[in-house]
C-alpha cells in the first residue's frame, strides 16, 4: 500500500508538489494524470525515493521514505518514460545484468527469470539484441526488468507512448493482468487508455490533487450539463426558442441552418434526461425531427475543464 500523506516538494521558491494526499491499495491499479508541469513526475520521484520530500510523509508498505529509502526501492519496479535499457545487449544479457545489480544470481535468477519471460510473453525474443526488438517488445523488455526482483508496486510512467494500437491493446493487456497481483500506478497523457485500464483515477494540476476517484465516480460529479443535438426540417430560429418557455431543464445553445435542415444545440441542466420531455414537445409542435442525440462528458473534456481552472 502506498500513502502520501500532505506531500509537498519544493524546488527553491517554486512548489511544484503543494501538501497533496492519496492512497493506493493493493491489488489495485490507479491513473495519475496531469498536464505537463503539474507536479505527476515529481511526486511519482518522491514515491520512488529518488527525490527527498520537502514536507509531509510517504509511506510504503508501512515504512516511511525518509528512513527506509533503501528498502522501500526493493519493494517497488519503476519503468520510467524513457525506458533505460541498453540496445546493443541481448534480451538475456539485459536481464541477468538487471538481476545482478539487484543481488539476484544462479539459481534465485533462472527462476526470476523464466518468471518474468513467461509474464511478459518474452520467450520468442530472449537471444535477440534489444536493438532489433519492436516498440512494442522493449516496453516488454523494460517491464520485465522492473519486476525481475518481484516487487509488490509497480510504478509506469507513460508505458504506452509511442505504440501502434496492437501494441496498446498487447501492453493493457498485460497491466491489467499485474494488477491482479499487484498494486499498479500508472501515469499517461493517454486518457482512454486509462479509462479502459485502471480502476481508479488521480488527477494533479499546479501541484494540487483536482479530482481522486472511480472513472464513473468522477463522470457523476464533474459532467455539469450535458447537451444534445437535434436535425429539425422546417423550423426557424424563433420557433426553437419557445422550447425554452415549456422545458425548464433546457436552454437553446445554436441554430444554424444546414441546407434544408436546421441544426439545434441544447443544453441541458440537471441530472435527469430531458429526451422524452424533447421529443413530446417537438410532437406537439408538428417539428420534423430528422435527429436527435445526447452528448455527455468524457473523461477528456472533464480533465480539460479540471486543468484549466485551476490554472
Amino acid at each position: 500500500m502506498i500513502e502520501v500523506k500532505n506531500l509537498s516538494k519544493n524546488y527553491g521558491d517554486v512548489a511544484a508538489v503543494k501538501s497533496i494526499n492519496f492512497s493506493v491499495k493493493d491489488r489495485e491499479i490507479i491513473g495519475f494524470l496531469g498536464p505537463n508541469g503539474a507536479g505527476k513526475s515529481t511526486t511519482i520521484k518522491v514515491i520512488t525515493g529518488f527525490l527527498a520530500p520537502s514536507a509531509g510523509d510517504v509511506i510504503v508498505n508501512g515504512m516511511d521514505i525518509k528512513t527506509n529509502q533503501i528498502e522501500i526501492q526493493k519493494e517497488i519496479g519503476y519503468l520510467p518514460e524513457l525506458n533505460p535499457l541498453y540496445t546493443d545487449m541481448l534480451v538475456y544479457d539485459m536481464l541477468e545484468y538487471v538481476a545482478g545489480v539487484r543481488g539476484i544470481h544462479g539459481r534465485a535468477f533462472k527462476d526470476a527469470f523464466a518468471r518474468v519471460i513467461d509474464q511478459c510473453g518474452l520467450s520468442g525474443v530472449v537471444h535477440k539484441r534489444i536493438d532489433q526488438c519492436s516498440k512494442g517488445y522493449k516496453q516488454r523488455i523494460g517491464l520485465a526488468c522492473a519486476m525481475i526482483h518481484d516487487p509488490k508496486i509497480l510504478i509506469l510512467d507513460e508505458p504506452v507512448t509511442g505504440l501502434d494500437p496492437n501494441q496498446i491493446v498487447e501492453i493493457r493487456s498485460l497491466i491489467k493482468e499485474l494488477g491482479k497481483k499487484k498494486l499498479v500506478l500508472m501515469s499517461s497523457h493517454i486518457l482512454q487508455e486509462i479509462e479502459a485500464t485502471v480502476d481508479r483515477i488521480v488527477i494533479i494540476n499546479n501541484g494540487e490533487i483536482v479530482a481522486d476517484g472511480s472513472n464513473r465516480s468522477i463522470l457523476r460529479k464533474f459532467s455539469g450539463a450535458s447537451s444534445i443535438e437535434m436535425e429539425l426540417l422546417g423550423v426557424d430560429k424563433e420557433e426553437v426558442k419557445k422550447i425554452e418557455e415549456k422545458i425548464d431543464s433546457v436552454k437553446v445553445s445554436s441554430v444554424r441552418k444546414s441546407g434544408s435542415s436546421t441544426m439545434v444545440s441544447l443544453s441541458c441542466k440537471g441530472k435527469s434526461d430531458p429526451r422524452e420531455d424533447i421529443f413530446k414537445y417537438a410532437v406537439k409542435s408538428k417539428w420534423v425531427v430528422l435527429g436527435m442525440s445526447q452528448k455527455k462528458s468524457n473523461l477528456e473534456t472533464i480533465f480539460r475543464k479540471l486543468t484549466s481552472e485551476a490554472k
